[in-house]
């Protein structure tokens, strides 16, 4: 008896109904991207290993699907390594590339590679699976699509706030309302950790200070004590801990606070500068909001930090983020060359559309009209009506087997196809087509041109 056929953990077949439905957001965020004058890049779904290694930490490195070299791949094995079981030793003497593990690494190589092709500031995008050899569970899986944006050359503020003006435009046409776009700045949280004494500890603090909504403002000031932060600078964060109001209100308060912080001062006018051209501009669905609590990729950011947060009637995490970073290319040897980028979490808003029932009807309708199959005669005059409606756009097909009336009207039933052609001897002799409407279950005969026109 044959095995029973699985796919590997983590990963995932999608039906055409959720193709559809994953192609309708990709798309909607590829529009918006290329009217705002982002141009599309693709690279390899795998790298050199020298490429992605180091560039994530110990963690991500551990997380990055290795692909053993051709043919004998024991053949160039390091023997010491292999007599010793190291595995790390021997993995690079067997393997010399690897699955991607996110786009910014591969686009950070494409620039450098690429920089005497490429007209800076050069504004790029990327829809793109990529792996990650994680334990799967809900919400993350080891085979993704990430959806990335970035600008590469510019230092100009002008650039975040048409990234908010980007995520505004994508929900409000996928019709999701009540998003927030959440944005703290780096330079703030080195200012209040200078103002508390904990320069040297900035990524303890912050991972401390971002789990405020979650623990509370007690046991937080509890966690940063354990990572040796000062009781006295803590107790000047009880401001910080009430931090509330519109966002001039807080920007007001900050201002106060980090009165005596130069950098952190950089950071408030930064955001001012953001704030103030956003309420200039509008928006149509989305808030913005200042969350100085926010402290995602600070390893990464310099600047600007965004994340988006999904309506509140919907519990699950972020559907988007991202920042300025000053070095991205630093990485491959091309220094000073300032970026700021932001993705879209599309397995995230799926579900929110799905949840919210938001995904229009005829996302999933691929035919339009179905002909129904009499018979040789029949069916070829079908199909020279076909070719001529998709000529006109209009998708269409035949039934490909003389089966009975009914199969056929139950095949155009579970597929969800609208319309119904019925083309008989009748039909023929007249030249009409006898169009059912499958909804409403009314009959029409009608012209070649009264049918394209009822079907468009």
């Amino acid at each position: 008896m044959a095995q029973k056929p699985s796919i590997p953990k983590g990963t995932r077949d999608f039906n055409p109904e959720q193709v559809a439905k994953r192609s309708y957001i990709s798309n909607t965020i590829k529009d918006v991207f290329e009217s705002f004058g982002f141009q599309p890049i693709e690279t390899p779904s795998f790298e050199n290993s020298d490429t992605l290694m180091g560039k994530y930490g110990d963690e991500g490195d551990r997380l990055i699907f290795k692909i053993l070299n051709s043919g004998d791949y024991l053949a160039k094995a390091d023997d010491q390594a292999l007599e010793a079981k190291d595995s790390n030793a021997l993995t690079n003497s067997i393997s010399e590339k690897a699955l991607r593990y996110d786009l910014t690494v591969p686009f950070a190589r494409y620039v450098v590679q690429h920089q005497h092709d490429i007209e800076f500031p050069f504004k790029r995008y990327q829809i793109q699976s990529v792996w990650r050899a994680d334990r799967p569970q809900k919400g993350r899986f080891r085979e993704f699509y990430q959806c990335d944006a970035d600008v590469v050359g510019s230092r100009s503020l002008w650039q975040e706030v048409e990234f908010i003006q980007l995520y505004d435009q994508v929900f409000s046409a996928l019709k999701l309302e009540g998003v927030t776009i959440k944005i703290n700045h780096r330079k703030i949280l080195s200012g209040i950790a200078e103002l508390i004494g904990a320069s040297d500890k900035l990524i303890d603090f912050t991972v401390a200070l971002d789990k405020l909504d979650k623990i509370g403002a007690e046991r937080v000031k509890e966690e940063m004590l354990m990572k040796g932060i000062p009781e006295a600078g803590i107790n000047k964060l009880e401001p910080l801990f009430s931090l509330s109001g519109t966002f001039e209100d807080q920007i007001a308060k900050l201002t106060t606070i980090l009165s005596d912080s130069e950098i952190g001062n950089e950071g408030i006018e930064e955001l001012r500068f953001i704030h103030r051209a956003i309420a200039e501009l509008g928006l149509a669905t989305a808030v913005l909001q200042l969350d100085v609590t926010l402290a995602r990729g600070l390893n990464y950011y310099t600047g600007a930090i965004f994340e988006v947060a999904a309506p509140p009637s919907v519990a699950i995490g972020s559907i988007g983020g991202g920042g300025r970073y000053d070095d991205l290319t630093g990485i491959f040897g091309m220094k000073d060359m300032s970026g700021v980028g932001i993705s879209f979490g599309l397995d995230r808003i799926y579900l929110v559309l799905e949840e919210l029932r938001l995904f229009p009807e005829t996302v999933t309708r691929h035919v339009e009209v179905l002909f129904i199959n009499f018979g040789e005669t029949e069916a070829l005059f079908s199909l020279k009506t076909i070719k001529a409606l998709r000529s006109q756009g209009i998708h269409a097909e035949l039934y490909p087997d003389s089966a009975k009336m009914k199969k056929q009207m139950t095949h155009a039933n579970k597929r969800q196809i609208p319309y119904v052609v019925i083309v008989g001897s009748e039909e023929m002799q007249s030249n009409t087509y006898t169009l059912k409407d499958m909804i409403s279950g009314e009959q029409s005969k009608l012209s070649l041109e009264e049918l394209i026109s009822r079907i468009k």
